[in-house]
């Protein structure tokens, strides 16, 4: 087995938890630093899960200077990843960072630019993408056993209390959340965002000062049509976080509740007012390479820096998810259409 690759973990917050559990499942990465602006953050992380060989500190530029890492992975907050990132790209290292990728479209093309340059991998955390169910459903579409798709449909709606910083986000539904749906559409339809159109609003009894509901209409390459509607102030008869899907083709529709159940039907003879229709299996898939969530993803992620081979949720694709987001913030502030460009 090839010596493990030494990494840093910026920012020590909540999110941290789930990295370092999932690093902990892996034998090939060694964290020598965990840097946080708070230093008794670091320390109480480290402590946390016994690792007592690494090192703490709350300068990164410092910790990446004494340790050359070859690995940085980025859990700070969406503003401070653009300053993260390029500090650690410029130094020579790798970096899987938190969604989204930046906290503008702007920042993100100037990562995305650096990362070329430099000739590092940058790619960013879409864990959903590792979900088994997410890519059972996209190999469905890919045996077009429903034909071609035309139309991608899905529902969010989750009642979350969260307390602190989101309550008072602008645009909280779209900017922290829907990044995850909007790269699943992507992924799931092989197909990108051209134009966008987005209402949001803040329902009576919402807990956010605003903007906690929304709904989107995108066009996408291909002819596809992707419709979301979502909200995280709905109380009941939540769906999964996920997503509840219905997918339409030329010949079908699946349907996808989010977790582990599939529905799907097809033409089985035409000429009537309906067709009559047949249900149809939804394979299961056995893809381990791919599974495993933020496990799953950091694995690919250190497979590819060993290999030279390209991750899934590299930046230069990741960019186009984010602008799906950004599309949506701008049509909802101008009221009008807009066409995406990354």
């Amino acid at each position: 087995m090839p010596s493990a690759l030494s990494a840093v973990l910026v920012g020590c917050g909540g999110i941290s938890r789930t990295w370092l559990r999932a690093l902990g499942d892996l034998q090939d990465v060694r964290l020598a630093a965990l840097v946080d602006l708070n230093l008794e953050a670091a320390r109480a992380r480290a402590d946390e899960f016994g690792l007592l060989a690494a090192g703490v500190s709350d300068d990164l530029g410092e910790t990446l200077d004494r340790f050359r890492p070859d690995l940085v992975f980025d859990c700070t907050v969406p503003p401070a990843h653009h300053d993260v990132t390029l500090a650690a790209l410029k130094r020579g290292c790798h970096v899987l960072g938190e969604k989204p990728l930046a906290d503008t479209l702007e920042n993100a093309r100037e990562m995305v630019a650096v990362a070329e340059a430099s000739g590092r991998l940058y790619a960013v955390m879409q864990n959903r993408r590792y979900d088994p169910n997410i890519r059972r459903l996209r190999a469905f579409l890919e045996s077009e056993a429903i034909g071609r798709v035309t139309t991608a449909n899905c529902d969010f709606y989750i009642g979350a209390h969260f307390g602190g910083f989101r309550d008072h986000m602008a645009h909280v539904l779209l900017v922290d959340m829907a990044i995850h749906t909007f790269d699943a559409a992507r992924f799931i339809t092989g197909t990108d965002a051209i134009a966008v159109y987005c209402k949001e609003w803040n329902p009576g009894g919402s807990w956010y000062d605003r903007d906690a509901s929304a709904v989107a209409v995108f066009d996408m390459t291909n002819d596809v049509v992707y419709t979301y509607r979502g909200s995280w102030c709905a109380e009941g008869l939540n769906t999964t976080w996920e997503s509840r899907w219905h997918i339409i083709g030329e010949r079908g529709s699946v349907f996808w509740d989010g977790a582990g159940g599939f529905q799907a039907e097809v033409v089985k003879e035409a000429g009537g007012f309906l067709s009559e229709l047949r249900s149809v299996d939804v394979p299961a898939r056995d893809d381990p390479a791919k599974g495993g969530g933020h496990t799953g993803a950091i694995r690919e992620f250190v497979h590819c820096v060993r290999t030279g081979c390209v991750p899934e949720t590299v930046c230069t694709d990741n960019i186009r998810s984010l602008a799906m987001v950004f599309g949506a913030v701008e049509s909802s502030e101008s009221g009008r259409t807009v066409t995406i460009t990354v």
